[in-house]
């Protein structure tokens, strides 16, 4: 076939595999030094693209082509952790949290997604070859909507999507566009189906795979058993495709992969899906050319990372995607992760189409004439109720009154009382503030009145659906209140992180009906989660708005936060979240004040976890992997100075204006000379944090917290200050 009738060639209307020269991304893929690093960033790509890679790693390859052969290498592996784990099933973790799904969920909210082939229902078909080649056809179909919707959700309207789908040939292991393999009679050695960069390839290149997804007609059997896992064999066939892409993309001359080190490997049948996570370092494989199968086996149980979904249901019973529900969900998460392995962030991130969701549920409770939907009602709300009537009622805005013992309230001298597993306590509100986003309590204990403390308030269970704020609530109590207990079970004690005072859930007037077996009862406030932490103080957003933050106070901050930020990472706790909102300063009963890092419901505890996303203070390394590294927290406050000390604050709308925003700063050293105006050690510091962003190296806390203790003598006239921390 020539390159003219390759780049002509349709499926069902669409190209499948046009020329790489027309995608709009190619110029991310071709050319430019290997080693090229954005400024601020530094992020750089794996020594094994680079020219270290091994010399027999290709040759590895080439005969790594048996996955029956792995998975008998495995099968004691498989069955020795399988018994380990029989106490706590599943076998492995999960690639995705319910958390990170539902953020998802709101995201996809108005994303359309067209599956056009239905999917064959095996119930209702017979298992002939031509059911066989529609379920192929299906899903090559559903997998071009999903990353379709996704690219023009996410990245962009305009540009064509840069991506195409086709079949992969087990012998040959080869790609084939479906309609073409079925027609040649290839229909029998078909074996999975891959989404990949558009390429002049007529066969598709391995390095240039996104994903694959493997059809395997026994896992409605492990869903229906109710197992949740994939058998020894199918999961050892999707190892062995992982494998092969981690390998493939280490040899790719593919420039701007972003963690390379991950792939997805989905598992589908004709009702139902999961997903396989697969992590590692890929040069740390021995490519012994000759016990390649023992070499990769030995890889994936010491080096590896593995996680797996559980199988939940896909396709309805005709044959139509549930893209709403968590089966497909996570197979459409799990492409967007992999979509932003090969193109970078999106223009348009997860946290801003979530956001919509919010005022879609406004806007859907004013049509159906729902209750008070003001922040001072709570958010609560429920149907009004009619004696059944033939005819249709116009029911005024006004007639619709909700109880008022049903609504949260909380003002200025409302009481709260507390209930924890052996007592009950009650704080009454002082003052209302908010964080930016959601509103928050300045409180004293019933028995003392004289004591400030924080009480946040969580959402409230009896709320018909869920809505975007809730999960900010969620961090800011429920999770943040795990951090905060992780830290006093580690006994991290220093004077600049919070303390947890109490815990609970609120106790609601009346008598509570929560039955034994646990959950709530009907009334609206029952479950309710509440966080009490100390100490309290004025945030550093407010300083700045009213003046109040000058040179000695950057300093003290600077050290002081630097200080919590030690002590957290000190037991593996990273903030995620650095922010004027998040940082107070503590002036009520001490004679020097000092500055408390607060908020930490985003804080990272472990690799899956996501740290909160801001425009103005997420680190680079935040807004480019979604992930921080070791001075990703540093240089969020770097951020915090340089603003609050009279920084110009950018109008940012975009993680790409954000980057470039970053970019151009740091190389035309704006926030060094800005900060340098205040003191040379800030200068020095944001240097310091600058040649670490990005990189994989650790912070050294203790030498800039001894230049910045030095520094706050000489401000303070040798003034004695707390060093503890």
């Amino acid at each position: 076939m020539s390159l003219k009738e390759k780049s002509e060639f349709k499926f069902f209307g669409r190209e499948v595999m046009p020329l790489l020269e027309d995608c709009p991304l190619y110029a991310l893929h071709q050319g430019g030094s290997p080693d090229q690093e954005s400024v601020g960033s530094r992020t750089k790509r794996s020594g094994a693209s680079s020219g270290t890679r091994p010399k027999n790693r290709k040759e590895f390859l080439h005969k790594f082509v048996d996955s029956e052969i792995l998975t008998r290498k495995l099968e004691d592996w498989y069955e020795s952790i399988s018994e380990k784990s029989a106490c706590k099933n599943p076998v492995f973790d999960v690639p995705f949290e319910l958390i990170e799904l539902q953020k998802f969920d709101y995201a996809l909210e108005g994303v359309p997604f067209q599956q056009l082939i239905r999917m064959p229902n095996a119930v209702y078909a017979s298992t002939s070859d031509a059911v066989e080649a529609t379920a192929y056809l299906a899903i090559e179909d559903f997998l071009h909507a999903s990353v379709k919707g996704l690219w023009e959700a996410f990245w962009s309207q305009d540009e064509p999507m840069p991506f195409s789908v086709a079949c992969l040939h087990g012998a040959s292991l080869k790609f084939y566009q479906a309609e073409k393999a079925i027609a040649n009679g290839k229909l029998e050695g078909l074996c999975a189906i891959g989404i990949m960069m558009n390429s002049r390839h007529s066969h598709g290149r391995w390095d240039h795979i996104l994903e694959l997804a493997l059809l395997r007609p026994d896992l409605r059997s492990v869903a229906v058993e109710g197992d949740q896992q994939p058998s020894a064999s199918v999961l050892g066939e999707a190892l062995f495709f992982a494998v092969r892409m981690l390998l493939s993309r280490s040899l790719s001359r593919l420039n701007g992969i972003q963690d390379s080190n991950c792939v997805f490997v989905l598992l589908i049948d004709s009702q139902y899906g999961g997903v396989v996570k697969v992590e590692g370092d890929i040069s740390k494989l021995e490519c012994d050319v000759d016990n390649i199968y023992e070499s990769a086996a030995e890889w994936i149980k010491k080096h590896s990372r593995i996680s797996v979904s559980p199988i939940d249901r896909i396709w309805n019973k005709l044959g139509n995607a549930n893209w709403g529900d968590i089966g497909a969900l996570q197979v459409l998460f799990a492409t967007f992760h992999c979509i932003m392995q090969f193109v970078g962030i999106p223009k348009h991130s997860i946290e801003d189409l979530a956001a919509d969701h919010g005022s879609r549920l406004q806007t859907r409770r004013v049509e159906r004439q729902l209750g008070d939907t003001s922040v001072n009602g709570g958010g609560l709300f429920r149907f009004q109720q009619h004696s059944v009537s033939p005819e249709i009622v116009e029911v005024q805005e006004e007639a619709i009154k909700l109880e008022s013992e049903e609504l949260l309230k909380l003002e200025v001298g409302s009481v709260l009382w507390l209930e924890d597993s052996n007592w009950q306590k009650g704080y009454q509100i002082n003052e209302v503030l908010n964080d930016g986003e959601l509103p928050y309590y300045v409180a004293s204990p019933v028995e003392d009145p004289g004591k400030a403390l924080f009480l946040y308030v969580g959402s409230l269970p009896s709320q018909l659906e869920p809505a975007w704020e809730d999960m900010n609530l969620w961090y800011q109590v429920q999770r943040q209140t795990k951090i905060l207990t992780i830290m006093k079970q580690k006994g991290l004690s220093s004077r600049y992180l919070p303390q947890l005072s109490a815990s609970g859930r609120m106790i609601h007037p009346g008598h509570c009906r929560r039955p034994n077996s646990g959950g709530n009862c009907e009334h609206p406030w029952c479950g309710t989660s509440i966080l009490v932490a100390s100490p309290v103080g004025e945030t550093v957003a407010n300083m700045v708005s009213a003046g109040r933050f000058g040179f000695d106070e950057a300093i003290r901050c600077c050290h002081d936060c630097l200080s919590a930020l030690s002590t957290a990472a000190s037991a593996g706790i990273r903030h995620g979240d650095i922010r004027p909102e998040n940082v107070i300063r503590v002036s009520s009963g001490v004679r020097d004040p000092y500055f408390v890092i607060i908020g930490w419901g985003h804080a990272i505890l472990e690799e899956r976890d996501r740290p909160a996303m801001n425009l103005h203070f997420s680190s680079t390394y935040a807004l480019q992997e979604g992930k921080l590294c070791s001075a990703s927290d540093a240089e969020s406050l770097v951020y915090l100075l340089y603003f609050s000390c009279g920084g110009v604050v950018p109008d940012l709308d975009s993680v790409e204006g954000a980057l470039h925003w970053r970019e151009t700063s740091w190389s035309r050293r704006l926030i060094q000379q800005k900060l340098g105006d205040v003191s040379t050690v800030l200068k020095a510091f944001a240097d310091y944090v600058d040649s670490l962003c990005g990189t994989p190296y650790p912070m050294d806390y203790d030498i800039w917290l001894r230049r910045l203790r030095r520094n706050i003598h000489e401000e303070d006239h040798g003034k004695e200050i707390d060093t503890s921390g």
